[in-house]
Parts: C-alpha cells; structure tokens; sequence
C-alpha cells in the first residue's frame, strides 16, 4: 500500500523545481564569497531539515511538526534514545547532507562555465509557466476531499502533507500555519451513518438544551452550525447499567493486545475476554503519550497545535471525567508513577477535574520507589488503593501507567529486568520478550487492585476500565509480529484491545471499528450521565452509530474496508457506493477539523457559561 501515485511524485518534483529556480535566481544575483556562503546555508539547512523528520519519525512513528516545538522536553527527556537513533541511522543522515558536503569540496573543482543572461531567462521562463500551472492544479482539485485544494486549505495535517506533497511544501505549510494560524475554509456535515431502521424499542437522543448564543467569532458560529445539524446517538438497551458504580480509569502507557497471553499474563486475558470484548478497537498513535492521554481523557481527536494549548490546562471541560464524577458526589482521584509535572500532567489534569492528583515528586515519591526506570505499576497500586477504597460514598480512581515504557531491553528497562524469568522460554527476539515482561508488571498491578477491591466487597459494583495510549511503537515491525496472531501493517499495529469490565457483566462481543476517542462517550452512556454526543469526535460504542477508526496519518477503518491515505488506496470488504472513500474522507476532515477548533476558542467555555 505504500506506492506513491504519479501525480503525486510529479507535484514534488515541480515544487521542488520551483524552489530551486528561485533560490538559483536569487544566488545569481549575488556573486563569489556571498553566493558560496548563502549556498552552504541553504544546503545545510535542507540536510538538517530532511534529517530532522527522518530522525523524529524513527523515535515516535508520526512526522515532525514546528508544533511540536511546544512539546520538546518529550524529545529532552528521550536524550539518550535520540542519540542512539542518530547514530543507528547515521547512513540515512549521511545521504541527506551528501550535497551539502559534495558542495563543499567540489564548489572550486568544478565551475560550470554558464551564460547567467541565459540561464536566469530560463529559470524565470520555467517560474512562468509552472507557478500559475501550479495554482491552477491546486484550484481543479477543489472538490476533491484530500487532495492538493484540502490540503492547502481545510486540513492541518503533517503526515498527509509529506506522503502527498513531499517534505519542502509540508515545511512551508507548516511554518506558515505555525505562525499565522490556521482555520479551514469550509466545514459542511457529511453523515457515513446508514439508513436507521424503524426499532421496536425507540430510545431517547444522547443531548441537552443547548444554547448556542450570538457571537461575532467565525470558528464558534462553525462549531455551532455543525453541532445543531450533526446527527446525535441515541442510549441503548445499555444506558445506566453501571449507574452509580465505581469506576477505575487507567490509560496504561504502551499497552497492546499482543502483550496478552494467557499463561504470561491471565488477569488482562481475563479481562479481554470476558464481559464486552472490543474485537476491532483501535488506539491511533498521535505524539506519544501525551496524545493518546488527550484522546482517552476527552474524547476529542488531537491535533499537534492544540496538543500544546491543552498542556497548559486553561481550557474548561464541564464533562471533564473528573468534573463529571466529582458533580455525581464521587471521591475522585489520579495518580501517576513517574515524575508527576511531565508535558504539564498535573495542568491538565486539573482541567479534567482531577486536581487530587499524586505522581512521583509530588508525594507519591514518598510511598513507593520512584528512583526506578520505568517504575512499577504494581507498587503504584499497591500504595494508592487505600486512598479510596474504604470511601463511603462511590469512587472514581485515574491511572497514567508507565511500567510498560520503552526501551525493550533487559539491561535499560527494570521492569523488563524484573520480570525476566517468566519470559525466558519464549522463542521471540529479545526486544519482544523484554516488552512482555514489561506487560507482566501490568498484568500483576491488575491482579492486586481486583484482589483489593474484592477483600474490601467492592468489586461487585466497580468497573475496571483500561485503554492504551499508543502501541508500543518503539518495537520494530518483526517484534510486533512476532508477538501477533496475524500480520500488522501501518494501520493494524494500532489494533488493540479496550477493557470495560466489570465481574457481573455479560459475555458482549462487539466487532464494530472503534477508537480510544469513543470511550468516554460510551462510558458516559453506560453510567447513565446526561451529555451531549454531538460535542465529541467519537461515538457511543454500544450505540447503533457507524464504526470508525481513524489513525494519525487520516487513514481510516469501517465495517466497509480499509483506507490508506498516503496511497490514497482503499481496500474494500465488498460493495461500496462510487462515492464512499470521499464521504469518510469529507466526514473526517470535518470531525476533526471541530475538534481543533473547540479546543482553540475554549469552546466549552464559551457554551456552558453564563
């Protein structure tokens, strides 16, 4: 699924071309020492550029962005690992400064005896002629959903810039959104719901009385109009089931299905398979953890430019899973076993409402051994329960896990060092065993906090839920797979399993797509809480909305087929309409479009204040 279509290669070629006509004209002018230093700057800085992605794709799986400038002290604190990878793909960084250097040492060697009157009437001939063919490409793909036109100007999205634009026009977008901001041109409803049946049992919609009021902001008259035409769920034969239980909320740090096993680890076996089982959950990797916290804990797709807006913590979430339980008469609390003040955690956190917050450094340290890496999930729970188990009134206790961070070694990581012995008889590559072990340290966390809240006769009516907030994207492709019982490509490695158990529970299978911006929705519904299901991307599992899972990159999942959208290739799972690619297509681009913009002008703020 990876080849390039031609037009797409042609366009790179032609920006590409451009760039280096202007930058030609321009040295022109210039002359000897000046022409030779301007030169050596602007090929330094294309190597550094183009080395800059390749290095920062290695480490994270996902593109660089000038966003990400706000979240550098996740690069800071992976120093070490950077370097490595510097070093481990020093051949592909070689190639990229081959120029430079070559310039270097052949600038005087070689002198290309040209006439400038000639060869500047050519450049500027070419200008001519493929600028204006340029803008007129751009313009004839108007109505076409991710091609040249939406990408210039209704979406915001490095790894689609740079599979269909290549790395110099995704720099050039990106620096300029960086600093003038970006909002698309047009954001219109597309439905990808089918026709509803009539049902024998008519449910309520999942909405409130909301008042959009007047206002002169043009992205929050955008929001408005999408919600007011956006197609709401409705509650189910499984609204309120959990209706005042207690709930466990963990987001576990590099957690995936093909750390499961039954003989490693029996209490997540247990809880995959039993109660609803997720057959087709995916947890999209945007930006590491701090994406994948967002998508857990709000229930909105993240964005890189947002992701730093959201750090900070000075949005308002009245439906904050903190907010919402702490307004239920919950005791609600968080915890997090690394240094609490990572990307601003406990900012963040607050803003969900889960200001009761303990991580290591802010006296959590004081319970439990923090001067380990990556510290124990298991000791975390073991010091934290009896903050919160013995309450009178219902409970809600967040988790940020980190036991199950790379590096997947046994010398580097000591949970992996651990856990070691119950790995050794596995014929896997040691980077896969040592993830496992890592997962062992989950696994025995889980095993504790179910045998707690079952001496304290609590279990009955306490839900466990638990979702990854990325897969573990530093094993390589054959580590995955050889963990796997099937082969994971770019999209299925972030196939998962979602846990939402309780003991009591029924046997659910639930084959529908679905990702990690579901969950909230979905519990929501499930303890009965009254919220709006037009204010998040994603939708109510258990509701009868069409399933979608959509990954960082805008590739996507449906009942239908899967899409790869740096191919532009969809592969189908039997008939489609001649226009279905492009409704999703459309339908994401707006979806997500709303979610950046909600968190840009606080919208919640804006709704649900007086």
């Amino acid at each position: 699924h990876h080849t390039l279509p031609i037009q797409t290669i042609i366009h790179i070629v032609v920006v590409d071309l451009i760039v280096s006509s202007i930058l030609t004209l321009i040295l022109n002018i210039t002359g000897g020492k000046t022409t030779f230093i301007i030169t050596s700057i602007i090929l330094a800085v294309f190597s550094i550029l183009f080395s800059v992605q390749c290095v920062f794709y290695r480490i994270f799986k996902v593109y660089f962005s000038l966003y990400n400038l706000g979240l550098s002290d996740q690069l800071n604190s992976f120093m070490k690992e950077t370097i490595i990878l510097i070093i481990g793909n020093i051949i592909f960084i070689l190639l990229f400064f081959i120029p430079f250097i070559s310039y270097l040492f052949l600038n005087k060697k070689y002198i290309i005896k040209k006439n400038h009157w000639i060869s500047d009437f050519s450049y500027i001939s070419f200008l001519l002629i493929a600028i204006p063919s340029l803008y007129l490409k751009i313009e004839s793909t108007k109505n076409k959903t991710q091609d040249l036109y939406d990408l210039n100007y209704n979406i915001n999205n490095i790894s689609l810039d740079i599979n269909r634009m290549g790395v110099l026009n995704s720099y050039y977008l990106d620096a300029k959104r960086y600093i003038f901001g970006f909002s698309p041109r047009h954001i219109k409803n597309v439905s990808i719901d089918s026709q509803k049946t009539k049902k024998v049992v008519e449910y309520d919609d999942n909405v409130l009385d909301l008042n959009f009021k007047e206002t002169g902001n043009d992205a929050i008259n955008a929001i408005n109009n999408y919600i007011q035409n956006d197609t709401p769920t409705e509650q189910n034969q499984y609204t309120g089931m959990w209706k005042g239980y207690n709930l466990i909320y963990i987001t576990a740090e590099s957690f995936s299905e093909v750390g499961i096993s039954e003989e490693l680890t029996p209490t997540l076996y247990k809880l995959t398979h039993s109660g609803f089982q997720f057959k087709n959950f995916y947890t999209p990797n945007i930006l590491s953890t701090i994406g994948g916290e967002f998508q857990s804990l709000t229930g909105l797709y993240p964005d890189y430019s947002i992701l730093t807006t959201w750090r900070e913590g000075g949005n308002y979430f009245p439906f904050g899973l903190g907010t919402t339980f702490d307004s239920l008469g919950y005791k609600t609390n968080a915890y997090h076993n690394n240094w609490y003040a990572f990307q601003d955690r406990d900012s963040y956190l607050r803003s969900q409402g889960l200001g009761n917050y303990l991580g290591c450094f802010n006296g959590l340290e004081n319970r439990m051994n923090c001067d380990l890496w990556p510290e124990s999930d298991d000791e975390m729970i073991e010091v934290t329960t009896s903050d919160y188990i013995n309450s009178e009134s219902p409970f809600l206790a967040y988790y940020m896990t980190v036991s199950g961070h790379f590096e997947y070694d046994f010398d580097n990581n000591y949970m992996a060092y651990k856990n070691q012995e119950y790995v050794e008889g596995l014929d896997k590559p040691e980077s896969a065993k040592a993830y496992v072990a890592t997962q062992i340290e989950l696994d025995h966390a889980l095993e504790r906090l179910i045998n707690e809240l079952d001496s304290a006769g609590k279990l009955d009516n306490t839900v466990i839920v638990l979702m990854a907030d990325h897969y573990p994207y530093e094993l390589d492709e054959d580590s995955i797979n050889s963990l796997s019982t099937y082969y994971r490509d770019e999209i299925e490695v972030n196939h998962n399993a979602l846990i939402m158990w309780n003991p009591k529970a029924e046997s659910v299978e639930i084959n529908k797509p679905c990702m990690s911006t579901d969950v909230i929705p979905t519990l929501y519904n499930l303890f009965g809480i009254k919220y709006d299901s037009r204010l998040y991307t994603g939708k109510d599992i258990l509701s009868d909305s069409t399933g979608i899972a959509i990954m960082s990159d805008y590739s996507w999942v449906t009942e239908k087929g899967t899409y790869y959208s740096p191919s532009s290739t969809f592969v189908p799972k039997g008939e489609v309409d001649d226009d279905y690619v492009s409704t999703v297509n459309q339908y994401i681009n707006n979806r997500l479009n709303i979610s950046k913009l909600m968190i840009e002008t606080d919208y919640f703020r804006y709704l649900f204040s007086e």
